[in-house]
């Protein structure tokens, strides 16, 4: 799978939450001052050339809808970034934000009852 720039991410992000929708209801969901609609436009086409979007026919224009779960691409991007500054390990990685975000003993223990209650789920 590819990896996205930050304009192509922000525009998936927004097909994430609406599900489907053309370039003036993409626009719509984005702060003032808004992106131009060519820009947005353009920016739908190249995530359809990378294969994230795709689209149906309605009327005389497109509705786009995403090609990739967010989960897929997170899932994706999570593995690169462990594989590209912490050598493969998770471990490595986690520690890192512990002390960068100083993250207290309490709250470790929260995030791994959260783990913890994920991995029986599943």
């Amino acid at each position: 799978m590819k990896q996205l720039t930050k304009a192509e991410e922000d525009i998936m992000h927004v097909l994430w939450n609406l599900g489907e929708g053309n370039v003036a209801a993409i626009m719509e969901e984005f702060p003032a001052p808004k992106p131009a609609y060519n820009t947005i436009s353009t920016i739908v086409r190249i995530l359809e050339s990378k294969d994230f979007v795709a689209y149906r026919k309605e009327g005389r224009g497109h509705i786009y809808f995403p090609k990739v779960k967010k989960s897929e691409y997170s899932n994706q991007s999570l593995t690169k970034l462990v594989d590209g500054y912490f050598q493969g390990s998770f471990k490595s990685m986690v520690s890192f934000f512990m002390k960068k975000n100083d993250i207290s003993i309490s709250e470790m223990e929260s995030i791994m009852k959260e783990i913890n209650k994920e991995n029986k789920e599943v």
